[in-house]
């Protein structure tokens, strides 16, 4: 499908994981307990040089002795560990011998079934803390006796048994950091994967080279060379077929099944008309002299527009394009002879937002087109070769595959398209309004070099009409709202500060080209609270 879906696999699932790492004895897991940022802290280990992969929180000890990792991290959760309900990990997890670092949540749990107490803190801590270091060795080496950290916790640890050694605390909490006396279990309330805990990074290479034992020797190239071959196994002499959407993530994975297959795949390119402007054009032109793919094309204005007739809610827009897209690409890829696999480009992001999966802790942020979507009876293997890969690792593979950086440093494009930037009802005037103005903001922030600085920018189309005046008559006209945004993992960004002069640029253009629109407006809202897209 597109570029940025698909639906939740967890990487304890009995189908291999679709991207084994190279160094197996390098490997560390993340028990995911339904963090938003559990991610994150895969990251922070991959920056590490450490292969990092993202598991259920219940994963099962035979599952993990299998895996033979190096060492556990338990993320963070929404969770109190004293309720019924709270996700919990298998009782063995501790016995394994295996180095476990606990963050937040994972802390609690950890001191939990180690014996220790965990209630409401008197003070609740949501942002930076001042903590002071009171045990240098392992976990702390080389970290300054006192250092910010991020909180991010309404419970704590409030008591533990004499086998747990303090490391740290702050004012409100005299347990910010622990460890276990014969076991290789550490504890921290704080989160170390967030750049607002600056000593983080240096944490984590401790937790990763002391007690693990890591010598950190993972490359992403490694990843490619082996993901290639993968393919190529996998596939063996079948097809495979690749919506492509203009993205980077779907065009990385053509590339990598282009090295691995050659003319046995087959790409897709459904034309909903809920691109951006130009978009489909440029795709035909990259897929068919660059890459000199098997390109197919479905025209589906019409129906994607007929769908979206008279609907408003944002996930309801989500739900009808993605069973329309499906129809469309089901049958066209119906029709290509010998197609056995279905590829595409989600990143770990896209699913976490999602709720990861059906039975999983995770809360859903928003769908991610077809994310969960897929039906019971689709004739096709799904192939997900991102599916463990954030979107600055995906663009350094493009690089590394040959991929122009025209197309590797393209901005992210949601899914449904326009679709979910046109807020309010769909139609064509309104699409092609947005489309023209959206075109007007990259194209200024290119001509003010601008565009790698910022990671995402889009405009918006709001339900929304103000009064204007022009050639000194009364205006009643919509209004458009301009979205820039700068971010290392696409879960976590900052507002762009975009100068005033390339601001006022874009908003005179759009207003004087524009017809329909007499009001720009600048977003200078973060995620969180916000998201990027603003549906």
């Amino acid at each position: 499908m597109s570029a940025g879906t698909r639906p939740h696999v967890p990487t304890d699932a009995a189908s291999p994981p679709a991207s084994p790492s190279p160094q197996q004895a390098e490997r560390v897991l993340v028990l995911d307990f339904g963090s938003q940022y559990a991610q994150l802290i895969a990251r922070r280990v991959r920056e590490q040089h450490v292969y990092c992969e993202i598991v259920r929180h219940d994963i099962p000890t035979e599952r993990i002795r299998a895996l033979a990792p190096r060492g556990i991290i338990l993320s963070g959760g929404p969770s109190s560990v004293y309720e019924a309900s709270a996700p919990k990990s298998d009782a063995g997890l501790f016995n394994l011998g295996i180095p476990v670092l606990g963050i937040c949540y994972g802390m609690q749990l950890a001191c939990e079934a180690l014996g220790g107490r965990v209630g409401r803190a008197q003070a609740r801590e949501y942002g930076r803390a001042a903590c002071e270091v009171l045990d240098h060795d392992g976990l702390f080496a080389g970290v300054p006796d006192r250092t910010e950290v991020w909180m991010s916790h309404g419970d704590q640890v409030d008591a533990v048994s004499d086998a747990f050694v303090p490391l740290a605390r702050t004012t409100t909490c005299p347990l910010a950091a622990v460890r276990h006396r014969s076991l290789p279990v550490f504890g921290l309330q704080f989160h170390p994967e967030v750049t607002h805990t600056p000593v983080g990074g240096a944490i984590l290479a401790n937790f990763l080279t002391g007690a693990c034992g890591c010598s950190g020797t993972w490359r992403l190239d490694d990843f490619a060379a082996t993901m290639i071959d993968s393919l190529r196994q996998r596939v063996g002499s079948d097809r495979v077929v690749c919506g492509l959407s203009g993205g980077v993530d779907s065009a990385v994975v053509a590339a990598l099944l282009s090295h691995a297959i050659g003319d046995r795949l087959s790409c897709i390119l459904v034309d909903n008309g809920l691109l951006r402007k130009g978009e489909a054009a440029a795709v035909i032109e990259e897929f068919t002299t660059h890459f000199r793919t098997d390109l197919h094309v479905v025209p589906g204005e019409s129906r994607f527009l007929e769908v979206l007739a008279g609907v408003t809610d944002p996930q309801e827009k989500r739900r009808r394009i993605g069973k329309a897209f499906i129809d469309c690409f089901a049958a066209e890829a119906a029709g290509i002879e010998g197609a056995r696999f279905l590829a595409q480009g989600t990143l770990y992001p896209d699913v976490i937002e999602s709720g990861a999966a059906a039975d999983g802790p995770a809360a859903t942020i928003k769908l991610h087109h077809n994310v969960g979507g897929l039906p019971d009876d689709l004739q096709f293997e799904l192939i997900e070769p991102l599916r463990d890969l954030f979107k600055d690792e995906v663009r350094q593979l493009g690089l590394q595959l040959g991929l122009p950086e025209k197309i590797v440093w393209r901005h992210p494009f949601p899914g449904p398209g326009l679709a979910v930037r046109c807020l309010g009802e769909v139609t064509k005037p309104r699409l092609d309004t947005l489309r023209e103005a959206d075109a007007i903001v990259l194209e200024e922030l290119a001509a003010a070099g601008l565009m790698r600085k910022v990671s995402q920018a889009f405009a918006v189309l709001l339900p929304v009409q103000s009064v204007g005046v022009m050639g000194d008559a009364r205006t009643y006209d919509d209004a458009l709202a301009v979205r820039a945004v700068e971010t290392e993992d696409f879960m976590t960004a900052d507002w762009s500060h975009l100068p005033y002069e390339a601001l006022a640029r874009i908003s005179t253009r759009v207003i004087n080209e524009v017809r329909g629109v007499n009001r720009v407006v600048y977003d200078i809202s973060s995620k969180p609270p916000a998201t990027i897209e603003w549906e």
